[in-house]
Parts: C-alpha cells; sequence; structure tokens
C-alpha cells in the first residue's frame, strides 16, 4: 500500500472542514424545548386518536410493512382504502400514496412531463421539485418568486422560440422559507389560457386551510389540469404524501412512474394513519380554529414588538441576514428553552434567517414568552 496516497476520505473531510469554517456544516440536534421548529401543525402525530386506530389495526393482524412494490406483493387494502377516502375528501378524481411527500414531488416531475414540454418553476419552491424539473425530460425555467406575471412572461418567451409542447406550472401553495400564500387564482387563469397543466405543492397548507382544511387548491380540485401533492408528514401527524389527479394521470403514473414501481410500498399502518388523520380534521374542526387564532396572535405580538413579517401564515420568517449572528440567536433562543431552528446555506446567506413555525404544541404564553425572548436577544445580547 502506498501510504503518500491520500485517503480515499480526503476529499468528504476538506469539504465538511471548509462548511464547519464558514458556518455552514449542519449537525443533528436532539427534540429539546417548546416546540417551535416541528411542523405537526395540529398536534397530530401524538394524538391519541392515532395511537388507538394504530393499536387496533396491529390487533387486527395488519402487517408493518408492505412486503414488496405495489404492483407485486405490496399492495395493500390499506393502501386502497386510503386513496379512496382522500380522493373523497379532497373532491378530487383519483388519490395516489407515495412513501414521502420528496419522493411524490420527484416522482411527477420525472414521470408526466415529456420531451419538448416546458417546465417553469417558482424560485423558491421545494428542493424536491428542483431536482426533479433537472432529472426529468422536459425543459425547466424558473419564474421569480410569487411572480404570476414572470411565469407568464416565461411561458411566452418560450413559445415565441418555437417551443410547442405542453407547459407545467409548477408552485407550492404556502411557502415554507417566507410563509407567504400563492397567487393560486392567478395561476388557474394562466394554466387555463395557455392549456398548461398546474402542480401545486399543498405540503404546509393541507389540513389547515381550505374548506375543511381541504388546502388552498380545494377551490381548483377535481380540474383534468391540475394536480396537488398533500404531504401527509405535516399537519396530518403521520407520513407519506397523496398526490390528487385526474385518473388517466394517476394511470399513466402507476405504469411509468419508477419511484412508484420500483419502491416497496408504504406500511400500511402510516396508510391507516393518515386515514384517520383525514378524518380528524374533518370531525375536530376546532383544531384549526385553535390554530388559526394562534397564529394571528403570534403575528400580533410581533408588530407591537416592531417585528412584523409578510407572512400571514404558521411560518413565521424572522430574518436576520447574517449566517453566524442568526445561528448565535438560534442558540440563544434554545438555551432558554425555546426550540427555535435556523434556515441557512445552501440558502443565500443574505436570507438567512429563524424559521419560526407555529404548531398547537404551543399555547399562547408560550408564545408571548418566546417573542419576548427573541426581542430581547436580538436588541439586548446579540446587537
Amino acid at each position: 500500500m502506498n501510504l503518500t496516497q491520500p485517503s480515499k476520505l480526503e476529499r468528504y473531510a476538506a469539504a465538511v472542514d471548509a462548511m464547519r469554517e464558514e458556518g455552514r456544516r449542519w449537525g443533528r440536534r436532539s427534540r429539546a424545548g417548546v416546540d417551535f421548529a416541528s411542523s405537526d401543525y395540529l398536534a397530530l402525530a401524538s394524538a391519541p386518536r392515532m395511537k388507538e386506530a394504530l393499536f387496533a389495526t396491529l390487533k387486527a393482524g395488519t402487517p408493518i410493512g408492505a412486503g414488496g412494490s405495489r404492483l407485486l406483493r405490496g399492495n395493500c387494502e390499506e393502501h386502497e382504502a386510503l386513496e379512496t377516502e382522500a380522493a373523497r375528501f379532497f373532491r378530487a378524481e383519483t388519490a395516489l400514496f407515495f412513501g414521502s411527500g420528496y419522493i411524490a414531488n420527484f416522482a411527477v416531475l420525472t414521470t408526466l412531463p415529456q420531451r419538448g414540454d416546458l417546465l417553469v418553476l417558482d424560485s423558491l419552491v421545494h428542493a424536491s421539485l428542483h431536482e426533479g424539473a433537472r432529472v426529468g425530460r422536459a425543459e425547466f425555467r424558473i419564474a421569480a418568486h410569487n411572480d404570476p406575471q414572470s411565469v407568464e412572461d416565461t411561458i411566452g418567451n418560450w413559445r415565441a422560440k418555437g417551443g410547442v409542447g405542453r407547459v407545467w406550472i409548477v408552485v407550492e401553495s404556502l411557502y415554507s422559507i417566507d410563509g407567504d400564500l400563492a397567487a393560486l387564482a392567478d395561476l388557474v387563469e394562466i394554466a387555463k389560457r395557455y392549456e398548461a397543466f398546474l402542480v401545486v405543492d399543498e405540503s404546509h397548507a393541507t389540513g389547515i386551510y381550505g374548506e375543511q382544511g381541504r388546502g388552498l387548491t380545494a377551490p381548483y380540485q377535481g380540474r383534468e389540469y391540475i394536480l396537488v401533492v398533500h404531504t401527509c408528514g405535516k399537519a396530518l401527524g403521520a407520513a407519506g404524501a397523496l398526490v390528487t389527479a385526474s385518473s388517466v394521470l394517476r394511470d399513466f403514473m402507476i405504469n411509468r412512474c419508477r419511484p412508484f414501481i420500483f419502491a416497496t410500498a408504504p406500511s400500511p399502518l402510516m396508510a391507516i394513519a393518515v386515514r384517520q388523520a383525514l378524518l380528524i380534521v374533518q370531525e375536530e374542526p376546532e383544531r384549526r380554529r385553535r390554530l388559526i387564532d394562534l397564529i394571528n396572535f403570534a403575528h400580533r405580538q410581533l408588530a407591537i414588538c416592531g417585528r412584523p413579517t409578510r407572512s400571514s401564515s404558521q411560518i413565521v420568517p424572522y430574518r436576520v441576514g447574517n449566517n453566524a449572528r442568526t445561528m448565535r440567536l438560534a442558540a440563544a433562543l434554545q438555551a432558554r428553552g425555546f426550540d427555535v431552528r435556523t434556515i441557512r446555506p445552501p440558502v443565500p446567506p443574505s436570507r438567512a434567517r429563524l424559521r419560526i413555525s407555529l404548531t398547537l404544541n404551543v399555547e399562547p404564553d408560550d408564545v408571548s414568552e418566546m417573542i419576548d425572548a427573541l426581542v430581547e436577544e436580538t436588541w439586548g445580547k446579540l446587537r
């Protein structure tokens, strides 16, 4: 062995060292303190009804694992029952269950848009959608964030240069970075005008917004040109994702979607958990009302303290604009018992911020105390 040769791990160690020096190295941190970091918005992850549903189905003999792909022996009656119930609840023609929101987004964009088509992505859609666009067959362009005119201009420019395929507009209904809402009505009109498909990631809206928590796309569900991804691991307190679409698109995905065909199916237990979560959302509307009240309270408190945000949702961005200072501020809040996390590189350093998440795991007094600590640490010790 030539001992002068660099270690096979040297390039990776160097990269980790560089990330550490630049303040970009991430690490895992255990849960501790009052929850201002999770996406368990309706506090369903530990809800007694969820646990009872799982205990009952285990006792009845439901297997823990699916045991195979859905096209082999892994297709379980629990998956089918969930998809039927989800299609009914969201008032869509069909639904298809995937193992995670990331997989569902990636699967949609690598399966449905074809060569010669154009994907127009909002600049701040989730990384899974950017990855799907890069790997997929279609061309893609990035539109300015939450700017319907930029979307329309991008389509017009592509058509003017000879683009003749189908257009796919890709957005989030509620953006996970700034907590702002998409201009869905304008985007639906653009999709109609250009005979385009509109793909909407409802990750942070499902279960909270829209009639009975059906999401912000609820007024438009069932239209053949609208495809929606409803993540189940946030407000629904479980795991996986449901893609609602026309039966034609669903059948095409079942037969052509590699992340669906070649992956072991999600656990039947998760299908049970998601189905129970959908029932809770319908039967316990007070959860949504309490969360909306908490959201309004938090935004009022921030405004009173001179720190208003452009968000009106449960995702509250607190921009600091400096990576090192953002990390110090988060550490100070964590030391005071508030689990607040950072959003920092790979986002641009100028956009570094705390992302405060409001859930039913906290009470208004917790929110007040956290905001008091936030203001004190911002203008006091860390100034």
